[in-house]
């Protein structure tokens, strides 16, 4: 009985394993030299985001935004300032590269269920499960910066910018590339599915 309860107990981990980082393995493709160039400078920009808005009104529907955001993510990451500090990142990176930050903050949520530490079992890291490869393409090769959180919203946003211009804006397309599963259903619907947690409507 006791051996039945372990093996029990050790299927249980392996799957709450998985689920904890879903990252499937990302193919790493060959990028035009100007393509590379480019993404290497948008890595290397390690200014802290700052958030400019053209009107008042921006601002305030900014502000208002991070409010709903943090209370949303509360559970999850119950540090108010890291909570704060991760959204507006979150924020700043995904309008960076010309992304929703909703569908950001969903492809988080099935990928790290917002773990900055995660490590997939194909060896993805930090929130948005980026493959180290890209480390070596595009960075100075350093893995263990993945971990950091700027630099990985950054990365994760910048590949996935990167996914939707090779796939001619088909967002069911780049989510599966980025996953390394493109034309399967299951994860593009995933995050479709978890974008909505993250909607915002003032």
């Amino acid at each position: 009985m006791t051996q039945f309860y372990l093996r029990l107990l050790a299927v249980a981990l392996a799957l709450w394993i998985a689920a904890d980082a879903r990252a499937g393995n990302q193919k790493e493709e060959a990028l035009a030299d100007s393509v590379r160039l480019a993404l290497a400078r948008s890595i290397s920009d390690t200014r802290p985001p700052r958030t400019e808005f053209p009107d008042i009104q921006e601002r305030i529907k900014y502000l208002h935004w991070l409010g709903e955001m943090s209370e949303r993510l509360k559970k999850r990451m119950p540090d108010m300032q890291i909570r704060r500090e991760f959204l507006q990142t979150a924020w700043y990176e995904a309008k960076r590269a010309g992304l929703d930050p909703a569908m950001v903050l969903g492809l988080i949520q099935v990928e790290s269920a917002f773990r900055k530490y995660a490590v997939s079992p194909v060896g993805a890291h930090g929130y948005m499960q980026v493959m180290p490869f890209w480390t070596r393409v595009i960075g100075d090769g350093d893995r263990k910066k993945l971990f950091h959180m700027q630099t990985n919203l950054r990365y994760g946003c910048s590949i996935l910018r990167l996914y939707l211009d090779i796939e001619r804006g088909d967002l069911y397309l780049a989510l599966g590339r980025y996953n390394g599963s493109r034309g399967k259903p299951e994860y593009p619907n995933a995050v479709l599915a978890a974008w909505k947690n993250w909607e915002f409507k003032q």
